[in-house]
């Protein structure tokens, strides 16, 4: 079992691993030609396969929090841990009441700060950072992430 899940694990590192070296030699954004000309023979072995199935896996509710209201009702709760992963000087200007910060570069090696028993919902300015934050730490065995996609300007708009 626990082998199955580092096997795992491991397999959605590679797959980041490899989309990232795809997208590094052109086959991404801003160059849908080369993309779109491609013949199903370049993608290596086996990636179309892995994509599917890490996709598939994409938790439910990966992006379920959009309501503000909803954000604001955990605020006054007190029990979720809202984590900030914007720079600090972005956090300065204004975050989320009790919302700690760690930057999403800093994220893996501020695993100490991020609770495997109590909620934890994530928010940037935008969404970016949330989604890539949340998905990582969904890869290091974190079942307990949410983010918040529409970040602080949906919550300073709903202020």
């Amino acid at each position: 079992m626990l082998w199955n899940q580092i096997s795992k694990t491991l397999q959605q590192f590679v797959l980041i691993i490899g989309l990232g070296l795809l997208l590094s030699q052109g086959w991404g954004i801003g160059q849908p030609a080369m993309a779109a000309s491609a013949s199903a023979s370049d993608t290596p072995p086996g990636l179309e396969a892995t994509v599917d199935d890490f996709l598939q896996d994409i938790p439910r509710g990966f992006y379920a929090v959009r309501d503000v209201a909803k954000i604001q009702a955990k605020v006054a709760e007190g029990k979720t841990l809202f984590i900030d992963v914007r720079e600090p000087s972005e956090y300065a200007g204004g975050h989320i009441p009790e919302a700690i910060n760690i930057p999403l570069r800093e994220l893996a090696q501020s695993l100490d700060q991020v609770p495997h028993d109590q909620p934890v919902m994530l928010y940037c300015s935008t969404g970016y950072r949330t989604g890539i934050g949340v998905m990582a730490l969904r890869l290091l065995g974190y079942d307990n992430v949410e983010g918040f996609p529409p970040s602080y300007e949906g919550w300073k708009q709903a202020q």
